[in-house]
């Protein structure tokens, strides 16, 4: 869905608007959500140096965050789960991640990671699928995505535990 000008000025006239599109990443005329999972790795790589509480932490701040500026947008375009929301990819792809943080990194496994998440995000399989038919509102938006990132994350560490020999 591409905003028209009127559109643009109800979602960046405000803060929540600059936040629930991924500070302009949701407005990529293809792929939104794929532009937002990509542009969410750049604080990833800034942010995995962090004690694991800090980032813990951080994820579900953002997490609540994300439910807030996903209500604003949501109510000032009048659209349930408008395509320039990517807050919602940010947090997915940042807890498909959280493997990278117990094995050696290399650039191919945040490559999985991403691919991972926007695998799960795209198929949506249950309860992700529940979520985005049956829970509305920003924690809607936030929450099939957070358990994307979930599936995505189970995945990459079986896949790392495997390849990599086991827990480090």
């Amino acid at each position: 869905m591409r905003l028209d000008g009127d559109q643009r000025r109800a979602v960046f006239s405000h803060p929540a608007g600059w936040i629930a599109s991924g500070f302009g990443s949701g407005l990529s005329p293809f792929a939104p959500g794929t532009a937002g999972s990509a542009a969410a790795l750049l604080p990833w790589l800034l942010m995995r140096e962090l004690p694991i509480a800090a980032l813990a932490a951080i994820i579900l701040l953002a997490f609540a965050i994300g439910i807030w500026a996903s209500n604003v947008v949501i109510e000032r375009l009048q659209i349930s789960d408008p395509g320039v929301i990517v807050w919602d990819e940010f947090v997915g792809q940042w807890i498909a991640c959280l493997p990278l943080l117990v094995w050696p990194v290399h650039w191919g496994w945040l490559f999985a990671a991403f691919l991972l998440f926007r695998a799960f995000d795209v198929i949506k399989p249950w309860p992700c699928s529940w979520a985005d038919r049956h829970v509305k509102g920003g924690f809607g938006v936030m929450l099939d995505d957070a358990l994307a990132g979930v599936y995505a994350a189970l995945v990459l560490a079986a896949l790392l535990a495997y390849l990599c020999g086991g827990f480090v």
